[in-house]
């Protein structure tokens, strides 16, 4: 069966006052009916113009989508026309983005921005949308939804925003939900509620999800498989399990040496990744995280772009040694004796 999405080599750019910003480079990965997917990387790694372009909302211009496939249920959305999009978007489509505030309408009440597109995907009448939008405001766990129809945004927590968000989201049951950063902002207790919600109507939906973070921490339970991408292109791809157990490339080592951990008896200090991420204007043609990598070796990270190389079943990875999160790292005057594979 073919997969329900399948992006192959997309390529989007910005153009700006100091040049061309090559925002996602040949990007290419697939996504099955009612599968999770865990795009994770830094800021500024290509995550969310990705999902962006899935949904057609780069603005153009500055931003185009200039080469590439987002083949959706075997039809290539880059093919259609504007109003064909409209019919996709928020019905088969839908997005759950970083900041509710700022993604709410604040002068239209809860109710009718949800019925608004009830209403105009899944041809409700008046009455029977608003029933619809308290069934679902009750289902992502708004109390008391029929009084709270009538509030508007500001009148709703943090948390209680970004549930009106999935809930518009869930509103036509998309065949496809991209949650970007939906944790952003909130604290610790509600991120995992709203973590667990999405879950859970994933598993009595049948949903497939894209869930966009900058945390592997926040994928580790609900992913199937994750998508690791730095400097507007994917550097390892893989089944959670194995992306956590067996990461095979040093920005991923770096990922997860950083998030804190609470077996850790010996008070291990986190180890940040040091320096920043490269130019996206002038990328070079060399490993791109090689200023940052612990493991560089010289004479061969600065020579060329590693590619995206199998390393295990159904995990690839873009790096030229057989790096593990066991390997140790070499002390600066070892760097160079780092073994490549053969």
């Amino acid at each position: 069966m073919a997969p329900l999405i399948e992006v192959r080599n997309l390529k989007v750019q910005f153009k700006t006052q100091d040049g061309v910003v090559n925002a996602v480079n040949d990007t290419s990965f697939a996504l099955e009916r009612g599968e999770t997917l865990g795009i994770v990387g830094e800021s500024g790694s290509g995550k969310s113009v990705t999902a962006l372009s899935l949904m057609r909302l780069i603005p153009n211009p500055p931003g185009k989508i200039a080469g590439g496939s987002i083949t959706f249920d075997g039809e290539n959305l880059l093919d259609y026309s504007e109003d064909e999009m409209r019919h996709v978007r928020g019905n088969r489509i839908a997005m759950i983005f970083q900041d509710p505030m700022t993604s709410l309408n604040p002068v239209l009440t809860i109710g009718r921005q949800i019925t608004e597109s009830l209403e105009l995907h899944m041809k409700l009448t008046g009455r029977e949308a608003e029933t619809r939008a308290i069934e679902l405001l009750n289902m992502v766990g708004i109390p008391s939804a029929g009084r709270r129809l009538g509030d508007y945004p500001h009148q709703f927590s943090g948390g209680m925003r970004q549930r009106v968000m999935i809930a518009m989201g869930l509103s036509c049951n998309p065949e496809l939900l991209i949650a970007d950063e939906p944790t952003t902002a909130l604290d610790v207790t509600i991120q995992a509620q709203i973590l667990e919600l999405i879950n859970r109507l994933k598993n009595e939906t049948g949903t497939a999800v894209i869930i966009i973070t900058h945390d592997l921490g926040v994928v580790a339970g609900m992913a199937d498989r994750v998508v690791v991408m730095y400097a507007g292109s994917i550097v390892e791809e893989g089944p959670t399990a194995e992306i956590f157990s067996n990461p095979r490339m040093p920005y991923t080592i770096g990922l997860l040496r950083s998030i804190p951990r609470l077996d850790e008896q010996d008070g291990r200090k986190l180890t940040p990744i040091r320096g920043l991420p490269p130019d996206l204007i002038n990328l070079p043609q060399v490993c791109p995280f090689s200023p940052r990598c612990d493991y560089f070796v010289a004479g061969k990270c600065d020579q060329m772009v590693p590619p995206l190389r199998p390393v295990g079943p159904d995990h690839r990875a873009a790096c030229l040694f057989d790096i593990t999160l066991e390997t140790p790292i070499p002390s600066q005057e070892r760097l160079t004796e780092v073994a490549e594979v053969a």
